[in-house]
């Protein structure tokens, strides 16, 4: 309570006196009854907190001001923290608040709005939603280093011999200071962990005046979740926890066991490649053995590569064993993810082509495929995800090398383990000389949360925040139901599901709890496999057959697949040529230059997609094997050709085998994923908030 009159104490320079009366009144309500009236609505109360629109939403802004160390009354030093307000559209049964992954994810950037458009309609409905951007990250701090990141992640992750482990040390310790350096962390480190974070939001509830609230983690935000419910359980109405940290668990073991479920996932998913026809011929040989022959061949040596760039130009590149662990631990977060990683994984196999691995390699980097430069993104911060890290595990002990000296200790058997994916154990080395880096290794006890009823979901494959950490928080839990979905992404609501996101909406909306305590759900290690794209044309048995494999292809090129809807983009086409996309309206189009995605089938012309028709256009002019000039139509599962090749008119209609996504399944969204490192912000988005039934910390 002292925390938070003090806070108010602030407030009244910053919001002025009215404000500061109204909020007072709700503050005394609370400490009277628990249990307040709501004399004012949710859009009033935003007013008298000066809320305005924020950037490109829908959403109502908050700026809170509240100390920067919260158990320290005596140090009057403050920071502010931005909450995104969307209020109930009808009844108003309280307030829903998301707490997103990382930690180091903006969530009023990165998801407000794109998470709410895919909610229950009765959820919008009953409930104020509400978003924050935690201290340090986004609209609340801005703290960042993108190139000092970049430079870290593109670093060898690898400490088996003196020299590797003494530039692994070194890379670490320039990561941690120039970070430190260009994110001012300064006098603000040491007051960026989660649990000072969760005080914010009790802050924020208390003024809005809420006894109780709904709190949803997901990936790190469980690990957020469960630290407001040690402190504030008796403000939480419900909590659901998704995709779930095991907060008793020290970052070594925590980690080593994620390198595990990676190795399993890995297995599980090129298993799953196998028994698929279609994906075992274009392997011809057993997946597991094409990666282990790879991973083989780069650890020896460094592959050169020319790479395909959107000026249609080629440049030199080379792709090494952490190359390959980058994008293998990245697109292990989805089933999608998975698809396209052992698409990509195939081509090396059949026709010994590292690009389309290449290309998955940047965007889980952040970084320009061209430039190599890091991509801006202000919805993520690798400071705040360090910045959290640092604080919430202990690394720290004595001093640099000590510390260095122990997380080797425990970070090389998992390393010298045989485990594929193993490297992103390195993940957390910078914590050691990280600028205020905590030295407490005590763990929290297992979160009970009394009096709360808790869901906690969790994908038997998912390999960030694995299942068995997810069953050991629930079965600590007083109030607790286990919801496990069979294969699956990490963090399963929202993707789909009906099993999981019906328990999920009746649980907010009914405040109804599941019959029995634990539930398993249907679910699947990846997405159908799409078919590589013949080598030649002569596989093709019409213009419509070659047509079809080239809509399928720009649909899961990686450019395409991570892009973000609004960056004007030109990518190499595989064998030749450039292909450009660009949104306008609800619309993508395309430009194609030359572009071959099989050899003697050269396009040039121009593209359409419309996602709410899901309908698809070619109109291009093809050379190679022959002249013609066509075009391609694809409305749902129909598709069609027509036009001229060698002055001899064609038109065709055929269904369309090859599994795309439906139209309304978002696609994944990226945030560079480099050994892992943060857990699961990435979540990895894949199609986070699909809503057909199955169709991927």
């Amino acid at each position: 309570m002292k925390t938070l009159r003090q806070f108010l104490k602030i407030l009244q320079v910053a919001a002025g006196l009215s404000a500061l009366f109204l909020l007072l009144s709700f503050h005394s309500a609370y400490a009277q009854n628990h249990a307040p009236p709501r004399a004012h609505s949710t859009r009033e109360i935003l007013r008298a907190l000066n809320g305005a629109p924020c950037p490109n939403s829908a959403f109502t802004c908050v700026t809170l001001t509240v100390p920067l160390d919260h158990f320290n009354l005596a140090d009057t030093r403050t920071l502010a923290v931005v909450f995104a307000v969307l209020p109930a559209t009808g009844t108003r049964q309280g307030m829903f608040v998301t707490a997103t992954g990382g930690p180091g994810s903006a969530g009023i950037g990165c998801c407000a709005d794109y998470y709410t458009s895919f909610f229950a309609r009765g959820i919008t409905e009953h409930f104020d939603i509400v978003f924050f951007d935690q201290r340090g990250v986004g609209l609340s701090g801005g703290l960042t280093c993108p190139d000092a990141a970049a430079q870290w992640y593109q670093s060898k992750w690898r400490g088996d011999t003196p020299k590797r482990a003494q530039n692994l040390r070194a890379a670490a310790r320039r990561f941690s200071e120039d970070c430190a350096q260009a994110s001012a962390l300064a006098d603000r480190a040491k007051f960026l962990g989660t649990k000072q974070a969760v005080e914010d939001l009790e802050a924020f509830r208390a003024l809005i005046g809420d006894d109780r609230l709904w709190l949803y983690g997901e990936s790190y935000g469980t690990q957020y979740a469960q630290m407001y419910a040690d402190a504030h359980a008796d403000h939480l109405a419900g909590m659901i926890l998704d995709g779930t940290v095991d907060l008793t668990l020290a970052g070594m073991p925590y980690y080593a066991g994620a390198v595990q479920a990676f190795n399993d996932t890995l297995v599980a998913t090129l298993a799953a490649c196998e028994r698929n026809s279609a994906c075992a011929r274009d392997f011809n040989m057993n997946p597991l053995a094409a990666y282990d022959q790879l991973a083989a061949q780069l650890r020896a040596k460094k592959q050169n590569i020319l790479f395909p760039l959107g000026n249609g130009t080629r440049a030199a590149r080379a792709f090494g064993l952490d190359d390959l662990e980058s994008v293998g631990t990245g697109e292990m977060y989805s089933e999608s993810g998975r698809m396209l990683f052992t698409r990509a994984l195939a081509a090396y196999a059949r026709d010994g082509s590292l690009i389309p691995l290449a290309r998955l390699l940047y965007p889980n980097l952040g970084i320009d495929e061209t430039t190599l430069a890091p991509l801006p993104d202000d919805t993520w911060s690798d400071a705040m995800y360090y910045g959290v890290e640092c604080q919430d595990y202990g690394y720290f002990t004595d001093d640099v090398t000590t510390s260095e000296n122990n997380f080797f200790a425990g970070a090389m058997p998992v390393e010298q383990s045989g485990l594929r994916l193993a490297s992103m154990i390195w993940g957390d080395l910078p914590c050691a000389s990280w600028l205020d880096s905590s030295a407490d290794a005590t763990r929290p006890p297992p979160t009970r949360a009394p009096g709360v009823p808790t869901l906690v979901l969790n994908a038997r494959r998912d390999p960030i925040t694995p299942w068995n950490g997810a069953r050991a928080v629930y079965e600590n839990l007083d109030d607790g139901y286990l919801i496990t979905q069979r294969g699956g992404p990490h963090v399963i609501f929202g993707r789909g599901v009906n099993c999981v996101d019906s328990i999920v909406n009746a649980f907010l909306i009914e405040a109804r709890v599941p019959a029995q305590r634990e539930t398993e759900c249907p679910g699947r290690v990846m997405t159908s496999y799409a078919s590589l794209a013949p080598r030649d044309v002569s596989a093709f048995a019409s213009p419509l057959q070659a047509l079809q494999s080239a809509e399928t292809e720009i649909y899961y090129l990686p450019e395409f697949w991570y892009w973000d809807y609004a960056t004007l983009t030109r990518v190499g086409c595989p064998i030749q040529g450039t292909l450009q996309f660009r949104a306008e309206g609800d619309s993508v189009l395309f430009d194609l230059r030359q572009c071959a995605f099989t050899n003697g089938f050269v396009m040039t012309g121009q593209g359409s997609f419309e996602s709410a028709q899901d309908r698809f256009r070619l109109r291009v002019t093809v050379s190679g094997a022959q002249n013609c000039k066509l075009a391609y139509e694809r409305v749902g599962v129909k598709s069609s050709a027509r036009g001229k090749c060698a002055q001899s008119r064609m038109q065709a209609v055929a269904s369309f085998d090859s599994p795309l996504p439906a139209p309304s399944q978002p696609r994944d969204l990226m945030r560079p994923t480099r050994k892992l490192r943060a857990r699961g912000m990435f979540m990895d988005n894949a199609a986070k908030f699909a809503v057909s039934d199955l169709t991927g910390r």
